[in-house]
């Protein structure tokens, strides 16, 4: 709807009746929910053409299952610049996209090419490189993925005039379940499934997850779709708390119970009454408090430091962890039967390393935002930063994107442009595979450098994850954590080359 597509969208829905598969005579069913999560994903990206351009050539590769797509604009005079391009590295972009305008051929397969629109007096392609010819359901997709992304280029073809309506169709889109909550990957479509599936409820919730991939964001999500949303959402950090300190704060005290209690404290639980308390690092609780949290937990009663009997509260619990509780469990570190208790209905927040294709939805989002805290109007994301966000490991997850846009914003001039320069020393600079697997506890071999043994890791790991999926290049790079475009460049580098995209 915010882009005009809806109708593309139902035509490629209805129009098209099931085809049988040539290969095993199955039915294929025609283009479904997939295509509202690819709508949704240009929609969120509609706020900058390099970031469209982006999600344009992804949403062709997928859509396709081709080896490669890219986006390019062609000059009057036939010269090409290569916007964006998804399974394969620059040179080959370059080639494959001047062999399709000139119509050569792909192998068995084909070269399709798609207008996306005009920028000025040059014309914006994309095209799509498949390794068999693709059947008439899959054209319809394509053809309906351009449709979309044609009416996104529009509105970001000028930054004064599309800044704004492209910003209120990302913020309109995500609103429906939060503000600030992305979901364009199949990771985080599991996570919004399972909040949707407990509205209604009150069982307490545990939110997994490594640091900073946005768990309190999902607990609010909770928390505002439960019958408890117009009541208080109280979050507390269970880290670096005493025993006394903790009993104190989340239990309350009688006035007297102890040296310097010169005043009744109510506690949180009591403060959340009719809401939901968040306990962010469940697993820091420390050991001596976890009875009377069970207790309260099963039974709904709390006894306040020097109280004489249990009172009656009313409050649902979210719990979250980065933590390996069942790891404290056994080192006797955490309660067994708290542990149960808790777990009731879990939720894991995927790290961004496993869903990198909300990067640039992210970067569109904090950008935004960070403008308007810095008041720096129309700073933009380079295509060289935008890459290296998009290839980064990302330990600090969501919570060190922000952190990294903001810095960038504050460092660049009204107006201008975040580059490579911008950005933190050494940004980039560790490679992903370092954080891949844990060293193995041999002695160090000491015969070659440390270069060609990293390479040698490297290529052993993409030979084993290319074994594991049968080949299948995005399945591979998603075991190795990175992009097709990652993995393929690395696979150049190291003479693994043979499975990229050939030209002829």
């Amino acid at each position: 709807e915010a882009l005009g597509a809806r109708p593309d969208l139902e035509e490629a829905r209805s129009d098209v009746p099931p085809l049988p598969s040539q290969a095993t005579g199955e039915y294929l069913s025609a283009p479904g929910e997939a295509d509202d999560v690819i709508v949704r994903r240009l929609v969120d990206a509609a706020v900058m053409p390099d970031l469209l351009a982006l999600e344009t050539a992804s949403a062709l590769l997928e859509a396709s299952g081709g080896d490669a797509a890219i986006i390019v604009l062609r000059s009057p005079g036939d010269d090409l610049r290569v916007l964006s391009s998804a399974g394969c590295d620059a040179d080959a972009a370059s080639a494959l996209a001047r062999s399709a305008l000139r119509g050569g051929a792909y192998g068995g397969g084909e070269l399709i090419v798609e207008g996306l629109g005009h920028e000025r007096d040059e014309v914006r392609l994309g095209i799509v490189a498949t390794p068999r010819p693709v059947g008439q359901v899959t054209t319809r997709r394509l053809r309906m993925i351009a449709a979309v992304a044609r009416q996104g280029f529009a509105l970001c073809g000028s930054r004064e005039i599309a800044a704004q309506p492209a910003e209120r169709a990302v913020l309109r889109s995500l609103d429906t379940i939060l503000p600030g909550f992305v979901c364009a990957s199949a990771a985080m479509s599991r996570v919004v499934e399972q909040i949707q599936r407990l509205q209604g409820n009150d069982l307490t919730v545990l939110v997994t997850g490594e640091s900073g991939t946005g768990k309190e964001l999902v607990a609010r999500a909770i928390h505002l779709g439960s019958p408890r949303s117009a009541g208080m959402f109280l979050p507390y950090n269970c880290t670096t708390t005493t025993r006394e300190l903790a009993d104190s704060q989340l239990f309350g005290h009688r006035r007297g119970a102890f040296t310097g209690a010169v005043n009744d404290q109510a506690g949180l639980i009591r403060s959340a009454v009719g809401g939901s308390l968040f306990l962010d690092e469940i697993g820091d609780v420390p050991l001596e408090v976890q009875p009377k949290l069970l207790r309260f937990l099963e039974q709904g009663e709390i006894m306040p430091i020097g109280e004489t009997r249990p009172l009656r509260v009313d409050v649902r619990v979210i719990a979250a962890t980065n933590a390996d509780l069942e790891q404290r469990v056994a080192e006797g570190k955490f309660r067994e039967d708290l542990y149960y208790r808790l777990t009731v209905i879990r939720i894991h927040v995927p790290p961004l390393r496993e869903r990198r294709e909300e990067i640039p939805h992210l970067c569109a989002l904090f950008l935004r935002e960070a403008c308007d805290r810095l008041g720096k109007p129309d700073v933009q994301l380079s295509a060289e930063a935008l890459d290296l966000f998009s290839q980064h490991w990302w330990p600090g997850n969501v919570r060190q994107l922000r952190n990294e846009i903001q810095r960038a914003v504050a460092l660049s001039m009204p107006g201008g442009l975040v580059g490579p320069e911008h950005l933190s020393p050494g940004f980039g600079a560790i490679e992903s595979e370092a954080h891949a697997r844990p060293l193995e506890a041999s002695a160090p071999r000491l015969d070659r450098t440390l270069g060609s043994a990293v390479d040698q890791l490297e290529r052993d790991m993409i030979k084993a994850a290319l074994d594991r999926s049968a080949g299948n290049i995005s399945e591979t790079a998603r075991l190795l954590g990175l992009t097709r475009r990652g993995l393929y460049l690395k696979m150049r580098r190291l003479g693994l080359e043979g499975r990229a995209p050939t030209v002829q």
